[in-house]
């Protein structure tokens, strides 16, 4: 079983920063993408990072150039750097972690962490 936590969500204004971090734990066969989500009201979760074991990035267009992943493998963890948030930022954050067991992998998600940023 894989345990994903998530920390660093808060209150910020509109312009600040924040830093997400979210770590993975247990009995881990091997991890390849981890990734960050988000849920506003209403709306549906989207996929806001992910990185790859390998380095590799996706990413939506709303966060280009302000939000920046990465992800320490040694350790399981991955963080995003948040500059410039905007109202519209307002969400749960949520981070996955892909677990591979060939032939067959695994998505775990944490319990979610709130950022608020206000105008």
């Amino acid at each position: 079983q894989v345990h994903v936590v998530e920390s660093g969500g808060n209150l910020v204004q509109a312009g600040g920063s924040l830093r997400l971090s979210c770590a993975a734990s247990g009995s881990i066969f091997s991890i390849n993408a981890m990734g960050w989500y988000r849920q506003a009201p209403g709306k549906q979760r989207e996929l806001v990072e992910a990185i790859t074991s390998g380095g590799s990035t996706n990413y939506a267009d709303s966060v280009k150039g302000r939000f920046t992943i990465s992800r320490d493998n040694a350790w399981n963890t991955v963080y995003l750097q948040m500059n410039s948030l905007k109202p519209e930022d307002t969400a749960v954050y949520y981070c996955n972690a892909e677990e591979v067991v060939p032939p067959v992998s695994y998505d775990y998600w944490g319990q979610g962490t709130q950022v608020t940023v206000s105008s």
